[in-house]
């Protein structure tokens, strides 16, 4: 076991935009290392992807923050603000089993396969105009004109979420989405997620009351052997979807476009053989993956990883995007490969939290980026690529802005 390490200062405005610089340093020095979060609390990073790997699926990993949360953390916080953390956190990304299993298997009867399959023909529709909007006009910029519209139209028509309240959604999440980890997060953006979560629980009362054809109905209906999800347990796995529906879909689509437009090369590979486009998102989904890291996980018990001594209560962040350069398992990790087999990357993680929605993620992408490049094949950047900038967040790897020519 190695000793105690210094905490490294790892979110500098170089990491995010260049984090496998950083990577590949931690990778070959300090795969495991204590580092010092945005919020100024300290956890873990994991980089290695064996190490991630096994991490993904060890039981002595917490992904439920009430376990080992201790009495410090509720100090001088109001009931309501405890009440209001429990509800954003009491859907199956921040549970274990039994509780993870049974909420995954009442959810996994609403949010079938098939049931993503049925949506090829809307998300086709989507696509085409959103782009029939830009195309006259010759420009666009990718993430508001494209990456994000297509996601939360189509996770909002999935759960019966009306046009009109798709923009409050955006603001909702992008405030939301770094600041739900922990109760102390949550403070600053306390009225944010208090009108959204009363917004969720008026929408589950009107489609009890009036059923139709969409993904809530479907929440509400679900039942397995008698079980049905409670009302605060229907709250918070929408608030789950409504986020992880769209916001990591924005970010891989922009990330892949400007991936392609970096190596016209592979992007012309890909538009004289569409027969590549599978192969393709999974390559795209590696090379640049829309989230730096899983979310949270503490220690239930001390451990070791990887020579580290992790104490009981300790928060755990595994480097995905570290895990898909890392060169003892892909072959010139660093170069964008659209042929590329035996792709085995951690995008959507791996064990009983493999993300849901990776089959929705990958549909959208494939029709996004297949019928872009197919409608538009002059694209090109219409800015110096040295002034992109990336948004700074503890998860999120996402451009703030791609505007593109064509």
């Amino acid at each position: 076991m190695q000793g105690k390490q210094d905490t490294l200062e790892v979110y500098t405005p170089e990491f995010f935009l260049n984090p496998e610089t950083l990577y590949v340093q931690l990778r070959a020095s300090r795969p495991v290392c204590r580092v010092r979060l945005l919020n100024g609390t300290e956890g873990w990073w994991i980089t290695h992807y064996e190490d991630v790997k096994a991490a993904l699926k060890d039981s002595r990993l917490t992904k439920n923050p009430h376990s080992v949360l201790p009495a410090s953390e509720l100090e001088g916080i109001d009931a309501d603000v405890r009440h209001l953390y429990s509800l954003i956190t009491s859907h199956m990304l921040f549970s274990d089993p039994p509780n993870h299993t049974r909420l995954r298997s009442l959810v996994s009867k609403a949010f079938t396969p098939a049931l993503i399959e049925q949506w090829h023909d809307r998300i086709q529709s989507i696509t085409d105009a959103l782009l029939d909007a830009v195309q006259p006009r010759g420009t666009m910029e990718v993430i508001h004109d494209f990456a994000f519209p297509l996601p939360i139209t189509v996770i909002s028509e999935m759960l019966g979420v009306v046009q009109e309240d798709r923009e409050q959604f955006k603001a909702w999440s992008q405030v939301l989405v770094g600041n739900t980890s922990t109760l102390h997060a949550l403070l600053p953006v306390i009225s944010e997620a208090k009108a959204f979560l009363n917004y969720l629980f008026a929408l589950i009362e009107q489609k009890r009351e009036s059923p139709a054809d969409d993904l809530i109905s479907r929440l509400v209906q679900a039942e397995e052997a008698g079980d049905q999800l409670s009302a605060d347990e229907l709250v918070s796995m929408i608030f789950l979807l409504i986020i992880a529906g769209h916001e990591t879909t924005t970010n891989f689509i922009g990330n892949a476009v400007l991936a392609l437009l970096q190596h016209p090369d592979q992007m012309r590979a890909l538009q004289e053989d569409p027969t590549l486009l599978q192969g393709a998102i999974e390559e795209l989904l590696r090379y640049d993956t829309p989230v730096f890291s899983t979310t949270n996980r503490w220690a239930r018990e001390d451990l070791e990883i990887g020579g580290q001594q992790i104490r009981r209560g300790e928060l755990v962040l595994l480097q995905l995007a570290s895990t898909n350069h890392d060169e003892q398992i892909f072959q010139d990790a660093d170069t964008l490969d659209l042929r590329r087999q035996a792709n085995q990357h951690l995008s959507f993680g791996k064990g009983i939290h493999y993300c849901l929605g990776a089959p929705l993620a990958r549909l959208e992408g494939q029709i996004a980026i297949s019928t872009l490049l197919r409608r538009m094949p002059n694209l090109r950047l219409a800015v110096d690529p040295h002034t992109l900038t990336r948004r700074p967040a503890i998860l999120i790897h996402a451009l703030e802005k791609l505007p593109v020519a064509f």
